[in-house]
């Protein structure tokens, strides 16, 4: 027997609150070759190897799948990982969807940081593009092995400054959205 209370008929079931996230655990991607996407992101950009996990069956949907499931650790805890499926083949992009638009924006704590970074990048034969001033921040863009779009960003705007931006952003949001209706409308 359920140690739960039924809900009445006729009468929604109560919804539990949204409980805090606390943060980034992990974001994956599929890779091409786990030691090229090892040397990319530890030997070049820094981040450490974390966590490695090799099985044939995946645990969420017990399909056959050999893989192997990397992570490179950031210093705030989370980290980026990437799945192996063992055939040499990279994540399609989206067709409909322009090349900038999906991407990962890690962040350094400076513009000089930020500076040293894309010599570094360079230096290995990475094709950056920026350094590309968004008012707010600085950042600096290019692709690792798989083809995928990353994004180093600096911080320019203090707390108080990022809080300010927050007035009115609900409004900001409601106006693109009727723009959008009036846009579609039309054609």
């Amino acid at each position: 027997m359920s140690t739960l209370a039924a809900t009445p008929v006729g009468q929604a079931a109560a919804i539990p609150a949204a409980v805090p996230i606390k943060g980034l655990h992990h974001f994956a991607y599929r890779c091409r070759d786990a030691e090229e996407t090892r040397h990319f992101y530890e030997d070049i950009l820094g981040l450490p190897l974390f966590h490695y996990i090799q099985k044939d069956v995946v645990p969420s949907t017990g399909e056959f799948c050999p893989y192997v499931h990397i992570f490179f650790r950031m210093t705030d805890g989370s980290c980026l990982a990437f799945f192996d499926l063992g055939d040499n083949a990279t994540c399609e992009p989206s067709p409909n969807t322009p090349a900038w638009v999906n991407h990962i924006a890690l962040r350094v704590a400076t513009i000089e940081q930020l500076e040293a970074m894309k010599t570094r990048l360079e230096a290995n034969g990475i094709e950056v593009l920026g350094i590309t001033d968004h008012r707010v921040f600085k950042s600096i863009y290019f692709f690792d092995p798989n083809g995928i779009r990353l994004e180093l960003c600096a911080q320019l705007a203090s707390d108080a400054q990022m809080f300010g931006e927050q007035q009115g952003i609900h409004e900001k949001l409601a106006a693109w959205t009727k723009l959008k209706a009036e846009r579609a409308s039309k054609q």
